[in-house]
């Protein structure tokens, strides 16, 4: 029992500590019930009250039962106090008094003074609890009985009997047969003992001696469906209804007549209470229990009811940071999907294979031409440019969402401009002749007058698109025109090699640097917000504890739907989210070997790593050509190949990533995530700066029409037949037809407008 105690200490220590946390006023009924199951946890005996109406013969009844006159009786109610009648070696009785004093007195006289009503039908104030002690067998094995003040008397008595019928084990019902079960005998029994878990009670009928024969037999019938009615908690085989004649019952034990205690129905009752006594003290756990849960359930929804708003604000709060936070980590991914795509593409331009395919030929001729400035800043540098830009743009656009780290631009720096030094020139130079040759500065300035000049730059092109069969062939014995190709050729290879390595060593230093820009930050959570979250903790811990102690100390089980108020929202940790992409250094495994003849004064042949599609390209050149004469090729470079298909697309991938980003940039400027004034000024922002996006009707259907599709058709059908008109209708498909080009470009507007009319009526 000791043990027991220990546990329920705890427990009752959970209650209190809660009960101050809602601090729920003092006189509220709540407070009076977690008041009155602590003492009853804190009692270590088995209490039986006997409970009724005013002038019942409750104090008759116990004096019976105990065998002579303890508690004071009269014929008008009397008991105005709670009186515990417990074991003792001796009669007496102490008096505890609000103010802590405490009264012993041999005997029971005393309680006429302290437990009884006063002239006004009113209790003492001063009183705050009455205890008898009585050497009785009964109460000797840890058992207790209290005497109750009589209800429907006066509001405070009724108080009274409530909040102490909450500590009691058994509650013995006393009913009048003369007036069985009144209206407020049920309500009590409904509100007082049923829906606060008291059901091991048991009915008993007093004054059915003062009625007729017949009566009695009535009133036992009502008697038996009261009891069938009622579904006491009682071991089994035992009756919930007796009948007890209270005063005969005294007289006849006082006067120690066996004949007339049993005729009053005592002794039968007295058997069987005994009894169920010795039974349920075996589990007055289980008594217990059902006591406790039914107080601890109100102070679970009184909890509850502190815990469900403050959690619901905190997570549409924490829902709303979500949702921004996701549309930037959505808007990180985006602009780094872009920005990696812009970083291969510049990677993939300064990859040397890459630059001697495009640009070799037409460098080495524009120095032979004493033009390499004006070809390199028409056409390298125009290259290179807008290829930064691409990259560059991407990170202003993190940087415009997040406003991380300012970005710095790209800048590859372009080599010095290559410089040559020609060969001796013979006097006569394979049968050409060009008297007007010379050399200007550090290029040449050939007079392309004579054939000379078209030899030098039918010499380039040959070297650059076509392997010599002879690979060994020394310098001395190529013509003049050759050597001079070979030089150029040479210097720009010089000249593009330098362009690669310092490019990509750039590349890759500034692609770390991007790191610190395309990231955002999650904002930290107002102190208000700090302050609910810890309120809300402050009472989800004390649900959590009262949850715990009443499984470990009585075995209740605990609903799911209380215990999932104890959840606690975990709080945004995530303080920043940076978006670092490993950068490729090495040369990619789709790359293969392919020759390319680069001439140092020996004409030695290097093998030098390029694409797949380049070694593809260049061995369709080299099964095309014709073994022609070095005079017979043409003065200038052939015209650049359309551009492939995969790069359009790349560049559709690309808008749309814009599009997308710049919705998302809206979306996070909606009044939705923010509140007040600020919202309002959203709102007015957002009307002025946002594109209208009620459209003509029939504006439209002829978008629609334009792209070929049928009016309503939805978003992904639009997006499908962008692409197959760009595929199809692009400007740069016809570089080298400008009729071609003019009415591309006149149908690509067309269908530019009517993409954009029809996405934006659909946003």
């Amino acid at each position: 029992m000791e043990q027991n105690n220990l546990g329920y200490k705890e427990l009752t220590e959970t209650f209190i500590s809660a009960a101050n946390l809602l601090d729920i006023d003092s006189n509220s009924s709540l407070h009076q019930d977690i008041r009155s199951i602590c003492n009853y946890l804190k009692n270590p005996n088995f209490k039986i009250a006997v409970f009724g109406p005013f002038n019942h013969g409750k104090s008759t009844l116990i004096n019976a039962m105990l065998g002579n006159k303890t508690l004071p009786i009269d014929l008008i109610p009397s008991t105005g106090a709670a009186i515990t009648v417990k074991y003792g070696s001796d009669l007496r009785t102490r008096i505890t008094l609000v103010d802590g004093s405490e009264i012993y007195r041999s005997g029971t006289d005393i309680l006429k003074k302290y437990a009884i009503l006063d002239g006004d039908r009113q209790m003492r104030a001063d009183v705050a609890s009455v205890e008898v002690f009585c050497p009785h067998p009964f109460l000797e094995t840890g058992v207790e009985f209290l005497d109750l003040p009589g209800t429907n008397d006066r509001e405070a008595q009724d108080n009274l009997v409530r909040q102490q019928l909450l500590g009691a084990d058994v509650v013995v019902q006393l009913l009048d047969a003369r007036k069985l079960m009144t209206l407020g005998e049920r309500e009590h029994l409904r509100d007082w003992l049923l829906e606060r878990g008291i059901k091991t009670v048991i009915f008993v009928v007093n004054f059915l001696n003062l009625l007729e024969l017949e009566e009695q037999k009535e009133v036992q019938n009502r008697l038996r469906f009261v009891a069938e009615s009622f579904r006491a908690d009682l071991p089994p085989g035992f009756s919930n209804l007796y009948r007890v004649d209270a005063l005969p019952a005294l007289r006849g034990r006082l006067k120690g007549d066996v004949t007339a205690a049993n005729t009053s129905g005592l002794v039968a009752f007295e058997s069987a209470l005994q009894n169920i006594v010795g039974i349920l003290q075996k589990n007055h756990q289980g008594v217990r229990s059902p006591r406790v849960q039914a107080i601890a359930s109100q102070v679970q929804q009184a909890l509850i009811g502190k815990i469900a708003p403050l959690k619901n604000e905190i997570e549409a709060l924490d829902d709303k940071n979500k949702a921004k936070n996701d549309i930037k980590q959505k808007a990180a991914d985006l602009i780094q999907k872009g920005f990696d795509k812009s970083v291969a593409d510049l990677r993939d331009w300064l990859a040397l294979p890459h630059l001697r395919n495009k640009y070799q030929a037409d460098a080495a001729v524009a120095i032979a031409q004493n033009n390499f400035k004006s070809w390199e800043g028409e056409s390298l540098k125009k290259d290179l440019k807008n290829l930064q830009n691409d990259i560059v743009k991407w990170l202003y656009q993190a940087y415009d969402f997040f406003q991380a780290e300012r970005p710095e631009d790209l800048s590859i720096s372009i080599p010095q401009e290559p410089q040559v030094k020609l060969p001796p020139k013979p006097t006569i130079d394979d049968g050409i002749s060009e008297p007007a040759s010379l050399a200007v500065g550090g290029g040449i300035g050939w007079l392309f007058g004579g054939p000379l000049g078209a030899a030098v730059v039918g010499g380039i092109s040959y070297l650059v698109n076509k392997n010599l069969q002879k690979q060994d062939t020394n310098i001395s014995d190529e013509s003049y025109h050759q050597q001079v190709a070979r030089i150029c050729v040479d210097a720009v290879d010089d000249y593009l090699s330098q362009l690669s390595n310092q490019g990509l060593s750039k590349l890759t230093e500034y692609e770390k640097q991007a790191a610190t820009v395309i990231r955002f930050s999650v904002v930290p959570e107002t102190l208000e917000i700090s302050q609910k979250r810890q309120e809300l903790e402050k009472w989800q811990t004390s649900l959590k504890q009262l949850n715990q102690e009443l499984e470990k100390t009585l075995g209740i089980t605990i609903p799911p739907e209380i215990k999932a108020q104890t959840e606690i929202p975990k709080t945004q940790t995530k303080k920043s989210i940076p978006r670092q992409q490993e950068v490729q250094t090495e040369t990619p495994k789709t790359q293969t070997k392919q020759s390319v003849y680069r001439f140092q004064g020996k004409g030695v042949k290097e093998y030098v790593g390029t694409s797949r599609q380049q070694a593809t390209h260049n061995k369709d050149v080299k099964e095309k050509s014709t073994e022609k004469s070095s005079a017979t090729y043409s003065s200038s470079p052939s015209s650049p190949p359309p551009p492939n298909i995969k790069d359009l697309e790349a560049k559709f991938s690309s808008w749309e990533i814009e599009e997308e980003i710049a919705q998302m940039k809206a979306n996070m400027g909606s009044p939705g995530f923010k509140t007040g004034k600020q919202q309002q000024t959203n709102q007015n922002q957002k009307t002025s700066q946002q594109p209208q996006k009620q459209v003509d009707k029939a504006q439209i259907s002829r978008a629609y029409n334009i792209l070929g599709l049928q009016v309503g058709a939805s978003v992904a059908d639009v997006k499908k037949a962008y692409k197959t008109l760009v595929k199809k209708w692009h400007p740069d498909l016809y570089v080298d037809k400008p009729q071609l080009q003019k009415q591309a470009q006149d149908k690509m507007r067309l269908v530019n407008e009517a993409y954009t009319i029809l996405i934006k009526s659909n946003i």
